[in-house]
This record gives C-alpha cells, sequence and structure tokens, in this order.
C-alpha cells in the first residue's frame, strides 16, 4: 500500500484503486487526530464513548484529505444490509431525521458522495467500477465473512448499478490477518465451507483469503484484488485495534466519484 500524507491526515492507498481517474480513496491511520487517549487520534466513531465534536472534527478532516462534498457512514451492526446511495437519495434526510440506516455496506454512482466504514480489526473493503463510476465501501468482520457480505455487495453492484465483475477493482484493508483472527466458537459461528481458511493447530482464519475467493466467486478477476496485508492488532500503533486494545477508536476507509 501506499503511504499519503495530505490535509493533516495519514492514509493509505491501494494501487489498482490509485491508478483509477477520477476515483478517491484512503485508508486513514489512527494519527493525527482530535481526539485524546484511549480514541487517540482520529476516531470516527460516535459509539465508543469519545465527545461527538471530536468525532466530527475528524470526521471533517477526513472529508477534507479526499476532497469530498459529503462523507457518509451508516450504522454498523455486524449484518448483511447494503445500503444504496442513488441520484434519488435524500442525503438531508440520511444526516437528520433518524441519522444514517443500519447497514454493513454502501454503494454509490453520485460524484462527490463518499461512503465509509469504521472498523477496529474488521475488514474494510474498498471496490469501484471505473466503467460504470459506481464506488462501495463494506464494513465485514468475521459475521460479514460468514454472511457472505462482500460477495453480496458485488451482486448488488451488478443488480441495481449494471456493473460488470470484470471491471471490479478491489482492495481489503488493514485488519486482523491470519496470525491473530482468532475465533474459537467456529464450529458455531462459521459455516464449514469457512473452516478451510484455519491455520492448521489454531483457531486463527486467514479471514483476508476467505474475502478474497469470495470476490472470485462473483466474478471479480484475481489480479484485480489487492489485500493491504497489514494486521491492525500487530499495528496498534497505526491503526485502532478491538483485540489489542479493548476500550479504543474507529478509523475510517472511505472511497468516492470525485465531484
Amino acid at each position: 500500500m501506499i503511504e499519503v500524507a495530505q490535509d493533516g491526515t495519514r492514509r493509505l492507498l491501494f494501487a489498482g484503486l490509485g491508478r483509477l481517474q477520477g476515483i478517491r480513496h484512503g485508508v486513514f491511520e489512527r494519527r493525527p487526530g482530535a481526539s485524546p487517549p484511549p480514541w487517540d487520534a482520529l476516531n470516527v466513531s460516535f459509539a465508543v464513548g469519545d465527545e461527538p465534536e471530536r468525532v466530527l472534527r475528524n470526521r471533517r478532516a477526513v472529508a477534507a484529505g479526499l476532497g469530498a462534498r459529503r462523507l457518509l457512514f451508516a450504522r454498523q451492526v455486524h449484518g448483511e444490509d447494503v445500503a444504496l446511495v442513488d441520484r434519488t437519495t435524500d442525503l438531508e434526510a440520511w444526516e437528520t431525521e433518524g441519522g444514517p440506516p443500519t447497514a454493513d455496506a454502501l454503494v454509490t454512482d453520485r460524484p462527490g458522495v463518499f461512503l465509509a466504514v469504521a472498523v477496529a480489526d474488521c475488514q474494510p473493503i474498498l471496490m469501484a467500477d471505473p466503467v460504470r463510476r459506481v464506488v462501495a465501501a463494506v464494513h465485514a468482520g468475521w459475521r460479514g465473512t460468514a454472511l457472505d457480505l462482500p460477495g453480496k455487495t458485488v451482486h448488488t453492484m451488478i443488480l441495481r448499478f449494471g456493473c460488470d465483475p470484470r471491471d471490479l477493482r478491489v482492495g481489503i484493508g488493514p485488519s486482523l490477518g491470519p496470525c491473530c483472527g482468532e475465533l474459537r466458537s467456529f464450529r458455531r459461528d462459521l459455516p464449514p465451507a469457512l473452516w478451510k481458511y484455519r491455520r492448521e493447530g489454531t483457531a486463527c482464519f486467514d479471514f483476508w483469503a476467505a474475502t478474497r475467493d469470495q470476490l472470485i466467486a462473483r466474478g471479480v478477476p484475481p489480479e484485480q484484488i489487492e489485500v493491504g496485508g497489514l494486521c491492525t492488532r500487530c499495528h496498534p500503533e497505526r491503526f485502532f485495534s478491538y483485540r489489542a486494545e479493548k476500550t479504543t477508536g474507529r478509523f475510517p476507509a472511505a472511497i468516492g466519484v470525485a465531484p
């Protein structure tokens, strides 16, 4: 991944997504930012105990770093819902009337509207179709993987926006790696089809590989899927990690079509 420092933030770029003209993205590191410990510093979640004004300041910094007119987050619940932000979506209602929808993946074709997920060990997955000019942001922990949320997001892009999966570029961002992705209850919580991703002799899973295979199964070419390969638990100085710190913030990954 490529490191970029801009407008008071530090973010990582995927090489494949970074080559797409008119599409901007970034996986943001936890520093710098406005929040004090234990949320230091670029916490973008309202749900972890941080002051709302500091969260808003951090979100504004992320939007500025991307040149985004709007930066949208959903209410993440480790589910399988995909929220659409199309030309008919009332963005004012999204942000004011009852708050954002409950979803763990967002898809849009609206220029200037950037989609973001907030994570601290779960996979942030960014997708772009440079032909149809459609982008998606996905939050996938082990529950999202068990529900095939990455694959269902691709299916939504195909069904609702006419995307061809062969055109998609995908980046899988920093999250629990095969070294630290332990799930002792896997026999209860994961379908048997995912057990093959377990490291032999452990309860640790390679969820990056599982996500990659789910995307390939939906028609995304393997050479167009980039795995960042950074484990959040192994790098808490760069990324928030719930496994490493428990009480902590959430860092954003975002993508959008430039206005």
